[in-house]
């Protein structure tokens, strides 16, 4: 069974799928759904909606069904209810492999936060530079995608297409830890090439043939 990192209401949440469950517990799928109806009925809205999120999946017949996904803490109010020998190993299982994702969630947020500082150290030395006003306003969006494309082969818009991420949505929520640390390191590359009064086009030369090969050191 696995837990899976998914978007909801505009966060990145730990969960695992109610078919999950049903597998992985030898359980009609149905019975799930009955048992966190149940829970339904006896916490208030607001606590429900923080633990289990309503959704859907596609039969094999094509129809649509409905199913919930659930945080960890859904899950264990979920399962703990369920008794023997397999249960109990499975319950410690999934506890455990909620906590190695949620250490690698923060490994993520931390990556994120360092990110926000080095993207506007490349901003402020693209105004600065007067980059910015040369290329009429779309100097970072133009030097991201070439540092998209060096570390991904693929611009903004590419990676968006890629991931199913709309316009109003970050992009940089969908990156892995590893892929954030490398979009800074080149993000910081760029800026002190532009401080050191270097143009564009040499910039995207240098970072286009020096950036991949820094990473795979």
């Amino acid at each position: 069974m696995l837990v899976e990192v998914k978007r909801i209401n505009k966060r990145e949440i730990n969960v695992v799928t109610s078919l999950d469950v049903a597998e992985t517990f030898e359980k009609e799928h149905r019975n799930v759904l009955a048992d966190i109806r149940g829970i339904k009925t006896n916490i208030s809205s607001a606590e429900f909606s923080a633990l289990f999120f309503e959704s859907e999946y596609t039969g094999t017949n094509g129809k649509k069904n409905p199913m919930y996904y659930m945080n960890r803490d859904g899950f264990t109010l979920l399962v703990m209810g369920y008794t023997g020998e397999k249960a109990m190993r499975f319950k410690l299982a999934y506890i455990k492999q909620f906590n190695a994702m949620e250490e690698l969630f923060k490994g993520k947020l931390i990556e994120r936060e360092k990110g926000i500082v080095v993207r506007q150290a490349l901003t402020k030395a693209l105004q600065e530079s007067q980059e910015n006003e040369r290329m009429h306003g779309h100097a970072y969006s133009m030097y991201t995608n070439v540092i998209y494309k060096s570390i991904f082969g693929k611009n903004a818009k590419q990676l968006r297409e890629e991931y199913g991420v709309g316009k109003n949505e970050n992009l940089r929520d969908y990156f892995s830890e590893e892929e954030l640390k490398a979009v800074q390191s080149a993000e910081m590359l760029a800026s002190g090439l532009v401080g050191y009064g270097w143009g564009y086009e040499q910039i995207k030369a240098f970072i286009m043939e020096n950036v991949p090969k820094q990473l795979a050191a």
